[in-house]
Order: structure tokens, then sequence, then C-alpha cells
């Protein structure tokens, strides 16, 4: 498939802020076809979001956000627990998509993340057994098409409701998983009102 093409995509799904390219090198579901100048042509979204592995890009960290933002893409990170906190909330990001294990330091990591100002995402949290009840108030919950159909999601988040924005992610790794249609699925069965952000 040509990237170059004139033709401009209809977004399909109003926010993906979980979108992987070839900047996570260290991410194997990651393939050579994901790159970003591919996901900015799709755009399956209208806000979208790229949020590459922070162990990925080491050094290249800002030729990442040069590239991120010359395709008018908002800017995230994805922070692998609380080994990364303090190396993520020194970057000029726009929001985090972290990863928050049941371990009293990463609910810890989630606090350091929201004093920063900046949106914490809380990355398929059943997939990683994070303890909703832990999670500090003022971080968003992710409803990841990736992963939404491994456990049950529904008796995970129903608890949760009142006390958590939430929000809709592909987690992309491959140009055909830019998509959110499982997710959407079980958001509309619970109720749930995505929170937009950057409108």
């Amino acid at each position: 498939m040509s990237t170059d093409t004139a033709v401009t995509p209809s977004p399909q799904v109003p926010q993906d802020l979980h979108v992987h390219t070839t900047f996570s090198t260290t991410d194997s579901a990651v393939v050579p076809e994901q790159t970003l100048e591919r996901v900015a042509a799709l755009r399956h979204a209208r806000i979208l979001g790229i949020s590459d592995h922070l162990e990925a890009l080491g050094d290249r960290f800002g030729d990442y956000a040069r590239a991120v933002r010359s395709h008018a893409l908002r800017l995230g990170v994805e922070v692998n627990g609380a080994e990364w906190v303090a190396a993520a909330g020194e970057l000029p990001v726009e929001y985090y998509m972290y990863h928050c294990r049941d371990r009293s330091e990463d609910y810890r990591g989630a606090e350091l993340l929201l004093e920063t100002g900046r949106p914490v995402i809380i990355a398929h949290p059943v997939f990683l057994a994070t303890d909703l009840a832990r999670v500090p108030l003022g971080c968003l919950i992710e409803i990841n098409n990736r992963y939404v159909w491994r456990g049950d999601w529904e008796q995970a988040l129903r608890p949760h409701l009142q006390r958590f924005g939430f929000v809709i992610g592909s987690d992309a790794h491959q140009p055909h998983w830019l998509n959110q249609t499982v997710a959407r699925a079980l958001a509309a069965r619970l109720g749930i009102t995505e929170t937009i952000l950057f409108p």
C-alpha cells in the first residue's frame, strides 16, 4: 500500500491515543509497515496520538517528537511502570499511556505522573491485573481493543464507572489493528461516554 496517495481518509473513530510505530524498536509485535507516515496517512481517528515505548526511544526522543509533530499528531509516550516515571516526567509530551501493574510502586508512579498536570491513561488495566481501586483518581482508564476480549473487562470495570473517565484505544502495532470495534462495543454495553482529550 502506498502512503503517498492524495486520498484523505475519513476518520472512523473520534479518538485513538494508543498507537505504536516503528519507533517502538523493542516491541516484536510492531511490523515494519507500521510507520509513522502510514498511520498519519490512514488517519483512522479524528484525534490521533502516537505513544511509542519510552524504553525503545533512548536518545532518539527528539527525533521521535519532531516526527510525530511534523504530521500534526498528538505526542504521547508509553511508560512501562514505575521504573520509567522519572524519565517520562522530564519529557515534553502531551499525555502518558501508563503500565500500572498491581505493585505499590506503580500506583505511586501514577500519582507522580499526575503531578505533571498531563493526562495519565492507565493502559489495558485488565490485561495487566491493575487493581482499579488503588489507581489514583484523576487517571483515565483505557478500554483497549487489542486486549478487551481477554478476561472479563465488564466485571472489572463496572464497579468503577463513576470513579474514572474512560478512553478507548486500539493499541495498534500493525496497520490492520487501527480500529476499536470490540472496545467500543464494550463501552456501549457499559454506558460509557468516552472522555475526549484535546478537543
